[in-house]
């Protein structure tokens, strides 16, 4: 399973949406994720990838797109260390 659809499995968990309809065009507010809803998605995807995001790196995260961004540049960062 790639990243991205590993990242759809845990947020549509959390915030109880279709994975389906987890764009990366879309924003959380898309998907109607409330703040608990990310924390507790930005914890998971940390715990699952073995990363940390900093709180200042998740406030930039404007869209869906941009979390999986995120996220596989860093896990593609452990990969080569």
């Amino acid at each position: 399973m790639s990243v991205e659809e590993e990242i759809k499995e845990i947020v549509s968990r959390i915030v109880h949406v279709d994975k389906s309809i987890l764009t990366r065009e879309n924003t959380f507010k898309d998907i109607k994720a409330d703040s608990l809803d990310m924390v507790q998605a930005l914890i998971a995807v940390e715990d699952k990838f073995d990363i940390e995001i900093p709180d200042e790196e998740a406030q930039k995260f404007q869209s869906f797109g941009d979390f999986v961004n995120y996220v596989e540049n860093r896990v593609a960062e452990k990969e080569k260390a």
